[in-house]
């Protein structure tokens, strides 16, 4: 409820910082607002609209269950959306699977991708085992 609240105040600066787009088209009609006016106005309505819920609680409930419900529904409605744009999006083949069927290698020693050597697969080294001397005690 709160969300809708600031979504409208900021919306209102927003129009009245913009500039009216044109020459004196109300002519004879005294439209000037000043600032202060402007400001003055917008923190009483904030004022007003904070007791709202206090002067009527059950539409403050009620409210707050549709913004609750309309929030579930817009997040299932982006997941549907990134599901649809993922699918979508995805590379149809990946290179790995051919036609439905995997690949036959033909020559082994082509399609290998073992670059070990014989070096390099001989087990390390190992020292002889230690000694285990008696000592006369």
């Amino acid at each position: 409820m709160f969300f809708l609240l600031r979504l409208a105040f900021w919306l209102g600066v927003v129009l009245l910082l913009l500039p009216s787009g044109g020459g004196d088209q109300h002519s004879g009609a005294n439209n000037s607002v000043s600032a202060s006016q402007a400001i003055s106005a917008a923190s009483a309505t904030v004022g007003d609209l904070r007791g709202f819920c206090a002067r009527q609680p059950d539409a403050c409930t009620v409210g707050s269950q549709v913004a609750t419900t309309l929030g579930y529904r817009a997040q299932a409605g982006a997941k549907m959306l990134y599901d649809a744009l993922t699918d979508a999006l995805a590379p149809q083949e990946t290179g790995s699977v051919q036609n439905g069927a995997a690949k036959k290698p033909t020559d082994n020693s082509a399609t290998s991708q073992s670059t070990l050597t014989p070096a390099d697969v001989a087990p390390a080294w190992r020292g002889p085992p230690a000694r285990k001397d008696k000592h006369p005690a």
